[in-house]
Parts: C-alpha cells; structure tokens; sequence
C-alpha cells in the first residue's frame, strides 16, 4: 500500500532502535506514509500497524492523539494557524479570520478546488515570530502580516 522508497524510509527509522522495538518508529512510519498519501485513511494506518508488527489499535492511538496527522482528506497545502493566547495577542486570529475570508472556508474545511486546508493549531513554539503559519507540518511562517499570507498564498498557487 506505500511505495518501495516510502517502505525504504520506514526502514531506515526502524534501523535507528535496538532489534526488536520496531514498534518505537511508528510516529516516524505514520509521517513517511502521510507524505506519500496526502493524509492517513483507516487502511493506511493499518497497514503501517502491520509493517510494524503491532496492532492496528496502537497505530491508530499514536495517529489519532497528535494533530500532525491528517485522518480525513486534507487539500494540496494544508495551512496550520497558531491561535493560542501568545499567538492570538499579536495577531493569530486576525491571521485566521483574513485566511477564512480570503480562502472562503472555515477551519477544518478545504477549498473546493481542493488546493487548501485550513486549520487551527496548538502552540508551535515560535510565540516570538507570531502570528504564525505551519504549511503542511514542514514549513513555519513567522510574523504573518496580511501582504506577507497574500504573498504566501500567491506562491502555493503556482506549485
């Protein structure tokens, strides 16, 4: 159900823990299988349990307690909006409610072209830099003025 590179990735994470704990590589298992899949569907998680020896409950625990992973579809550019109170302080929610505006969609939704997601997020750890962006669980944006999430919004467009 994953690619030969994605199952070779998987490997080398395995590789990092003593023979036998395969099992503490499944955070980075369900990651690799997110990249290659969009998001997590029931039957991904599951294989990924297999993969690694252990019951599909226990993947679908690690996959359903951290917001990191997609367990619906989620669009081509999923954008990640900090709206904690350092966040939402210095300009969180406005980033949010412009990104609302300008996308037409409220959090959890996806744009019907299916270019964007938007979503609302816990602490990120850059208070300093807010408000702040995630784009698809990789890329932090900091000190997102209106020009700066136009401009963000601009360039995904183009990819």
């Amino acid at each position: 159900m994953l690619s030969q590179e994605s199952l070779q990735q998987i490997d080398r994470e395995i590789a990092k823990y003593p023979p036998g704990k395969k099992q503490s590589a499944i955070m980075s298992a369900l990651r690799v299988a997110q990249q290659e899949k969009g998001w997590l569907p029931r039957e991904i998680i599951e294989f990924v349990a297999g993969y690694l020896d252990v019951p599909p409950i226990a993947a679908w625990e690690v996959a359903s307690f951290y917001g990191m992973y997609d367990l619906t579809y989620v669009g081509r550019h999923k954008i990640t909006v900090c709206t904690n109170l350092p966040c939402a302080l210095s300009g969180g929610v406005h980033a949010a409610e412009y990104l609302k505006k300008k996308l037409g969609i409220d959090f959890n939704e996806t744009t019907p072209d299916g270019n964007f997601t938007l979503k609302e997020g816990e602490c990120m750890g850059a208070c300093g830099d807010a408000p702040v962006l995630l784009h698809n669980n990789h890329h932090m944006c900091s000190h997102m003025t209106t020009e700066k999430i136009d401009q963000m919004l601009a360039d995904l467009e183009k990819q």
